[in-house]
């Protein structure tokens, strides 16, 4: 079991609590979240974890604060089943590190969007200069309905 050698926090808003929400909120197919249960089925049975053990309460431990110290194997497992750096969920990363994580999930989730996917495909190979206009008109769009120029958290690059 997961559980072994790990204390208790009793605080929800624990650093790894905050990833591993996150991460369950963002990276998931198309439909719903997974849930704590599927998440810790497929890594307990699954060959590419290891022998990592893993159950839907603990997992649920970890996600609302109770515990904050898994093992090592059990982040791994975590991670690669998110498909994030380990480092992420171990809190190793930069702050800047952690945000282009972050900035990735946002962009998967960008790209779970039919219509946004069709956009940004039509724009490969043009010119910059001409994707920068389609920059322009798209954020004059935004501007239009009253929404901010980029959409909420789209970090990364300057627009012009």
């Amino acid at each position: 079991m997961a559980v072994g050698g790990d204390r208790s926090a009793g605080d929800a808003g624990s650093p790894l609590a905050a990833r591993l929400n996150y991460l369950f909120a963002n990276m998931h197919p198309p439909g719903a979240p997974y849930t704590n249960g599927h998440v810790a089925d497929e890594i307990t049975n699954g060959d590419e974890y290891g022998e990592v053990g893993l159950t839907e309460q603990y997992l649920s431990m970890l996600r609302n604060g109770r515990r904050a110290n898994p093992s090592p194997d059990v982040l791994r497992a975590l991670a690669k089943f998110f498909a994030v750096p380990v480092g992420y969920l171990m809190g190793d990363l930069s702050a800047s590190q952690a945000e282009r994580v972050e900035e990735e999930v946002r962009f998967l989730v960008a790209m779970r969007d039919q219509r946004v996917r069709a956009i940004a495909l039509r724009s490969v190979g043009l010119p910059p200069e001409v994707q920068d206009s389609l920059t322009t008109i798209i954020c004059q769009f935004r501007q239009q309905m009253n929404l901010p120029s980029d959409p909420p958290d789209a970090g990364g690059e300057e627009r012009p």
